[in-house]
């Protein structure tokens, strides 16, 4: 019997993104969508490259460097924050926050996406941005920006919205900020359908699947 993982613990979502499978395993739960669901976005094909192959292998990976350690019965959130910063679990965590990442990125798109947030996060973009239209330039300024791999965030900093940028495979939980969504920009996330044109898969994401509703849900969490 699946166990998912679906609350602050872990990920902040109303729909599993990955589940244990047992004790001290973790597995790959399905998408929130078919394959084909972001396409022209993002295709069919990436899709399928990137979630079961990388996200895939990030978790099975994880599974396999943790089974029988003192880590293997820790949520994957608890995993995450005891392991960062340990340059002799540098392995683990990077797995573990690539496996916690890709699991929030999934939630963080949708199809017919992209529009006007709801009010509560509405509110809170005119505060920390003055509008919504300055708040998308922040994200593609920040994802054009990212020199190599990494992943752009909007958080939660006290009382206030954040763009943030990490490297690899880091993540702003271990800063003690609270993710509302993110877009991965690893080229695996888009050169199959835009090669190096980074700029175009932002707005396609801003445009057409950004989940906006998904951000207000973590946001109302608190």
């Amino acid at each position: 019997m699946h166990r998912a993982i679906e609350n602050t613990t872990d990920i902040p979502t109303l729909i599993p993104g990955l589940s244990r499978a047992r004790a001290s395993e973790f597995t790959l739960a399905p998408l929130p969508y078919s394959e084909n669901a972001l396409e022209p976005v993002i295709s069919s094909r990436t899709l399928q490259v990137h979630y079961r192959k990388h996200h895939r292998s990030y978790v099975d990976t994880l599974n396999r460097l943790v089974t029988g350690t003192a880590l293997a019965d820790m949520s994957l959130k608890q995993l995450l924050l005891e392991v960062a910063g340990r340059p002799d679990q540098a392995l683990i965590y990077n797995n573990a926050a690539q496996a916690w990442n890709h699991a929030f990125y999934w939630q963080s798109l949708t199809p017919m996406g992209g529009g006007i947030p709801p009010q509560n996060l509405r509110a809170l973009i005119e505060y920390s941005f003055v509008d919504l239209a300055a708040l998308r330039d922040q994200i593609t300024a920040a994802a054009v920006s990212q020199f190599g791999s990494g992943w752009v965030w909007l958080v939660l900093d006290g009382k206030s919205l954040r763009v943030l940028k990490t490297d690899n495979a880091d993540n702003p939980l271990v800063q003690g900020l609270k993710p509302l969504l993110t877009i991965d920009v690893w080229e695996h996330a888009y050169y199959l359908d835009v090669e190096n044109r980074r700029a175009e898969y932002i707005k396609g994401i801003l445009d057409h699947l950004i989940n906006w509703d998904f951000a207000a849900d973590n946001l109302s969490l608190g």
